[in-house]
């Protein structure tokens, strides 16, 4: 008889254990994460603050907290939170205790190693009473975007013609022709186009006489992307560090301009996380529009949209439409023969090509 009623009086107690603390254990318990920046490039560190905060007058036994990262963070954190790493997520685990009316602020230094928008929507969050009997779960919104651009190289772990385009781009500051700015007149060439000729002073010296052209200090730069790896590659990347390297050419390449004040541009053969179209980014001034260009490197998707000669193949229909030159800067692991056709195109319409290859990790071109 007595052990019945130990029993009894001991089922009463759990009851009522889990009716105090297991039951409302995850109410009024508030949650909240941010990262400092919304913004960084490939390789920077950031914090991540966690806050965790019990609003009612009964402790929490335990609280557990679960949140699904993309893998290619690196957290710099302690014992406290449990890891489970896989090749595109790692889940983040931890457990604690909380007095009442509590208030917990965690920081966390991640390192962002890849490049990409990263979405991250929801985090799990359980509790129980005293004895791990009676738990309870929630998904809590905590939705963040974090976009990470492609890492800006420095000048020796660049292919060494890059410094041969940095030193023609700044001479071209001051040798670009300016179609405002006239200057006088000068013999028709085969290259000048009908709208240019001088009609008044041809028929004073009886030779075709075109409008002789002054110089500006305003040189365009486009950059081409070509996420092919090689001329059979058709679809989806299969080495995607070579890639990934040579869109970090690319950001280089938009940083110097930006930074010296010259107008960059910059198209892609890729998909797109925002458009199944191809993406091309007229060139002009400034750091709002380089941080555009640099946004839109970093929702490239790793799957080719179109084959790289027929990109260059619009590009050089576009541009014999136009009076206007520029200068090319093609960022790819090979060039096809089909592709110098229509490099060739682009020479002769007037404007300056530079094929930047990229480089595998032993410095090799691809």
């Amino acid at each position: 008889m007595d052990l019945l009623w130990f029993i009894v009086v001991g089922l009463l107690l759990i009851l009522v254990e889990q009716a105090i603390f297991g039951i409302p254990v995850l109410r009024r318990v508030t949650y909240s994460r941010e990262f400092e920046k919304e913004r960084c490039y490939a390789g920077d560190q950031l914090v991540m603050t966690e806050k965790i905060a019990n609003e009612k007058r009964l402790p929490i036994p335990w609280l557990r907290l679960e949140a699904m990262m993309p893998a290619s963070f690196s957290f710099q954190t302690g014992e406290e939170m449990g890891i489970s790493k896989g090749n595109i997520y790692q889940n983040h685990q931890s457990v604690f205790t909380m007095r009442p009316f509590t208030k917990i602020s965690r920081r966390h230094f991640v390192v962002c190693q890849k490049r990409g928008v990263y979405q991250m929507e929801t985090v799990t969050m359980t509790g129980g009473d005293l004895f791990n009997i009676y738990s309870t779960s929630q998904k809590l919104p905590v939705s963040i975007a974090l976009t990470v651009y492609p890492a800006i190289l420095s000048d020796h772990e660049m292919p060494s013609n890059f410094e041969v385009w940095q030193g023609e781009l700044e001479v071209s500051r001051w040798i670009v022709e300016d179609p405002f700015l006239i200057v006088g007149v000068r013999p028709y060439g085969e290259s000048d186009p009908m709208n240019r000729i001088h009609w008044s002073a041809t028929a004073r010296t009886g030779d075709l006489q075109v409008f002789k052209q002054g110089f500006s200090s305003d040189p365009q730069t486009m950059i081409l992307f070509n996420i092919q790896e090689s001329e059979e590659m058709w679809s989806v990347v299969t080495r995607p560090e070579l890639v990934e390297r040579g869109l970090s050419y690319a950001a280089t390449a938009v940083s110097y301009a930006a930074g010296r004040g010259l107008k960059a541009g910059f198209a892609h053969n890729a998909y797109s996380e925002k458009a199944d179209t191809s993406v091309r980014i007229e060139a002009d001034y400034g750091s709002v529009h380089a941080e555009y260009i640099m946004q839109t490197m970093a929702e490239v998707q790793l799957k080719c949209l179109m084959p790289m000669e027929q990109m260059l193949r619009d590009e050089a229909d576009r541009q014999e439409d136009e009076e206007r030159k520029l200068d090319y800067l093609l960022i790819t692991a090979y060039v096809s023969q089909a592709m110098e056709t229509q490099l060739a195109r682009l020479r002769n319409a007037g404007n300056r090509i530079t094929v930047l290859f990229i480089e595998d990790k032993e410095g090799g071109n691809e």
